[in-house]
């Protein structure tokens, strides 16, 4: 009789233990899926595609939208804002990453490079961030739209 109430004990004991573990199984399980399918997501980048061309780029300066369009070659970019050129020349440490260099600035600020990392692109614009070369503290980010 008593090795039957210890069977009977120790079997509600054992059927006890496997639905908690069954409990705590179904979240660590759909954590490792959806982890799974995150691991998979793959950022589209094809900077080369933006190495050249047309591009616009529109920013937020003191509550306004302002608007810039630059032509860009294999070395050089010429930006057009508000009715004024600068020229940078470009270049291209690998495929989506490079560094611009004002050819004729007016200030000591403009005189630093900036450093501008594409993060991912779609066929028309492409998402870059960009900061002073050697000042990673202050990245900033943007979109920039190809025209041609």
């Amino acid at each position: 009789m008593l090795l039957n109430f210890i069977k009977m004990v120790h079997l509600l004991f054992s059927i006890q233990i496997l639905s908690i573990f069954e409990s705590m199984t179904r979240p660590f399980l759909s954590f490792i899926f959806v982890f799974l399918l995150l691991s998979c997501y793959d950022v589209q980048r094809d900077c080369k595609a933006f190495h050249t061309g047309t591009f616009e780029f529109s920013t937020v300066i003191n509550g306004e939208i302002q608007t810039s369009r630059f032509v860009r070659s294999d070395s050089l970019e010429i930006e057009y804002f508000e009715g004024k050129s600068d020229t940078a020349s470009i270049r291209w440490v690998n495929a989506c990453e490079c560094i611009l260099t004002k050819l004729n600035p007016e200030t000591n600020q403009e005189k630093r490079p900036i450093q501008i990392k594409i993060l991912k692109t779609n066929p028309k614009s492409y998402t870059f961030e960009y900061s002073l070369v050697g000042d990673s503290k202050n990245k900033q980010r943007g979109t920039i739209s190809k025209l041609k």
